[in-house]
């Protein structure tokens, strides 16, 4: 019976060197992209628009971390070579924007941010979140697992 993924060297290759630094840098990117779909980038000062940025790119790197590690034990992964690679994706996705939706909700009704008129919104469940974050849970983790996938083989 092969190692269980957290104590396989690939795997952890492939987490901490691949998909983390993809994640990293494709989260800041899209914060930084999506700052006029948020009331701060219109009555935030440049320390408030820098602080917001890094925290919610901090804060994608748990969310996205915690989601795949949540995905592997699901999955009972092993060494990436035997992983199933596109449920690892589904779970990876279906775990992110889950939990977006959840915390977008409560922090837009709890005032701790507000979307600008500029913000698509979308009705999910009975809830209504901006477009933009539930996109960058759709799209931005399975890209960072497919890009780490294929630099690290």
């Amino acid at each position: 019976m092969s190692e269980p993924w957290y104590r396989d060297r690939k795997a952890l290759a492939l987490i901490f060197r691949g998909y983390l630094p993809w994640l990293a840098l494709m989260n800041l990117a899209w914060e930084t992209v999506q700052l006029p779909l948020y009331t701060i980038w219109a009555e935030g000062t440049r320390a408030e628009i820098a602080f917001a940025v890094i925290h919610c790119t901090l804060g994608d790197l748990l969310i996205g971390t915690a989601a795949l590690a949540l995905s592997l034990m699901l999955l009972r992964a092993a060494a990436p070579a035997q992983w199933r690679w596109s449920a690892v994706s589904t779970l990876l996705v279906l775990l992110g924007a889950g939990y977006t939706v959840f915390s977008e909700w409560t922090n837009t009704n709890l005032l701790r941010w507000s979307y600008s008129s500029l913000m698509p919104m979308l009705e999910v469940f009975g809830i209504r979140i901006g477009v933009s974050p539930l996109a960058q849970w759709l799209a931005i983790p399975p890209l960072a697992l497919s890009l780490a996938k294929r630099t690290l083989q």
